[in-house]
């Protein structure tokens, strides 16, 4: 157990924005998934890295599913939050949204876990401090991502 003070999800709590420019998309105007996802990754490793207070790698992405296109043109938001701290590693729920061209509103377009594990200045897993869930949602996105985690651990035992 990290000898590190209990951290609350919020601290981790990351948004960035994206304008979706020429370069990001393919021959018929959508983003690149994997230019979303690069976004995602981003996101999720600040978030990580503000949970456990250093450097953390992505290991796992789980259940990430394009519900909607992104344009050209339009504004990507991108929301990233630690769910649940194990002993080194923490899963953090991504989302992303995107808001029209000259629109404030915003419509969800996909959402995945990412899987991230602390390491020390070697490349080692090291543990994380533990994680203490306030509100109600936080407790409910803590629980969820515990069974995800049996449900991983599981399937990987089995590969």
């Amino acid at each position: 157990m990290s000898s590190d003070p209990v951290r609350h999800p919020s601290q981790s709590f990351v948004e960035s924005t994206h304008l979706v420019l020429p370069s990001d998309t393919n021959a018929v105007g959508g983003t690149f998934g994997g230019r979303i996802m690069q976004w995602m990754d981003i996101a999720a490793g600040i978030s990580a890295g503000r949970h456990c207070g250093r450097p953390a790698v992505t290991v796992a992405v789980d259940q990430l599913h394009f519900a909607r296109p992104i344009h050209l043109g339009d504004v990507v938001v991108v929301r990233a939050q630690v769910n649940h701290a194990g002993k080194s590693s923490m899963e953090v729920g991504v989302e992303v949204e995107r808001e029209h061209a000259g629109s404030l509103v915003r419509e969800h377009c996909l959402s995945g876990y990412f899987i991230f594990v602390a390491v020390d200045d070697q490349g080692r897993p090291m543990n994380v401090p533990p994680m203490e869930p306030q509100t109600e949602e936080e407790k409910r996105r803590f629980e969820d991502a515990l069974r995800r985690r049996s449900r991983r651990l599981s399937s990987r035992s089995k590969a």
